[in-house]
């Protein structure tokens, strides 16, 4: 016992719960069970209160449902960050902001072009613009002190802010037919929301009331309803009375259930690629290729140009006692996409068909990064250093001096 505790524990469990259940999909979409586990996707599931329905199969409430918690907890991470964290102040925000956006806009360029010529595919532009900051972090953490911690929190803050930009693409470029009656009482919603926040209401039971309320009216509205955790997770108060914080309160609540079951389920209902009929043409295809090659190429590209020129510029140096070398592995796992990019991939093509090639291009190219990420820091580290493993240490900086 005590050892399943200690794993659930580190900081290293949740990315692999999160490799875990991706293998599971694998194997379960290449083997006799893949008829179940189509069917375990499309159990119908319906909730009904008088003339109010919803009615959707099993994969779009995890897609629409759980997830939307899972943007709970990151519109709480960002709130706090910006607040008292990594992001609290210019100095500290400048340079993973910066490559940040270098890391979204280079992969989105290099997609656009390969699919420029199809108006259906270039909708995919924001696939591979995304990080899977679980993988990544994780991956990076196995390194112990063998890299120095200003390394892991700047790979924290970055993350941090591609899914801020993540969450602004997917409310201005893939939201459905608007219903504004909804997008009304979805606004009262976060009014009431606010208001509490603003009086630093401290019980959580409300904020969870007024959060269902909205999301069942954004769901309805046509803008993506994991918009509204992201939206709830910004408005809940840091500190309120007697000195309580709901934020906080809720962010330790969920954070196991969102690591250990949230992100594990959607790995597993939209990982599982069949292997059946991939040739190498396959990863030519356009939607695939883009996808690919934005994660593994662009990725790296736009966050090492970016800070190169402000370093050159005397903007902002590296973190603390981080070497090129280092930071260059750093960037490169942040083309592990994965979660995120798959997720995107589920809103920018409805069409089934699309399903396979945006799969394929978020693993190969996630997997590309992996390898590479790993064999760089490797090749960069030469020594234990004499730093703290924590990756939420305040005491280091992640920006500018």
């Amino acid at each position: 016992m005590k050892m399943i505790s200690n794993f659930f524990a580190s900081k290293t469990a949740p990315g692999i719960a999160l490799c875990i259940a991706a293998i599971m999909a694998l194997i379960a979409a290449n083997s006799p069970l893949s008829e179940y586990y189509a069917g375990f996707k499309n159990i119908p599931v319906v909730f009904q209160a008088g003339e109010f329905v919803i009615d959707k199969p099993l994969l779009l409430w995890i897609n629409d449902g759980l997830m939307a918690i899972f943007f709970l907890v990151v519109g709480m991470e960002i709130k706090r960050e910006l607040i008292e964290g990594h992001l609290s102040s210019p100095s500290k925000a400048i340079l993973p902001a910066l490559a940040a956006l270098g890391g979204m806009v280079a992969p989105a360029i290099i997609y656009a072009f390969i699919n420029w010529h199809d108006p259906v595919t270039v909708r995919g532009w924001a696939i591979p613009a995304a990080t899977d900051i679980a993988f990544a972090l994780g991956i990076i953490l196995l390194f112990g002190n063998l890299v120095p911690n200003g390394l892991k929190v700047c790979l924290v803050a970055i993350a941090i802010i591609d899914d801020l930009l993540a969450v602004i693409i997917i409310a201005l470029f893939y939201t459905a037919h608007i219903s504004i009656y909804s997008l009304i009482l979805a606004g009262i919603g976060l009014m009431i929301a606010a208001l509490m926040g603003r009086y630093k209401v401290a019980a959580v039971g409300p904020y969870v009331v007024v959060g269902l309320f909205i999301w069942a009216c954004v769901l309805k509205s046509g803008v993506h309803a994991t918009l509204a955790g992201a939206a709830l997770g910004l408005l809940i108060p840091v500190e309120a009375a007697n000195r309580k914080s709901p934020l906080k309160d809720m962010e330790h609540a969920l954070h196991p259930w969102v690591a250990f079951l949230i992100i594990p389920t959607f790995a597993f209902a939209n990982a599982g690629i069949s292997f059946k009929g991939i040739t190498l043409e396959t990863f030519l295809e356009p939607i695939t290729l883009g996808i690919m090659l934005g994660l593994f190429f662009g990725k790296q590209v736009g966050i090492m140009a970016v800070t190169a020129l402000v370093y050159k510029l005397k903007i902002c140096p590296l973190p603390a006692g981080v070497s090129w070398g280092q930071f260059y592995g750093m960037a490169l796992l942040t083309g592990i996409g994965f979660t995120m990019s798959l997720f995107i991939g589920t809103l920018a093509f409805t069409d089934i068909s699309f399903a396979m090639p945006v799969r394929l291009g978020v693993m190969s190219g996630s997997l590309l990064s992996i390898i590479a990420g790993i064999s760089v820091l490797l090749l960069a580290t030469k020594k234990p250093r004499q730093t703290s493993l924590s990756a939420d240490s305040e005491n280091i900086s992640v920006g500018c001096h």
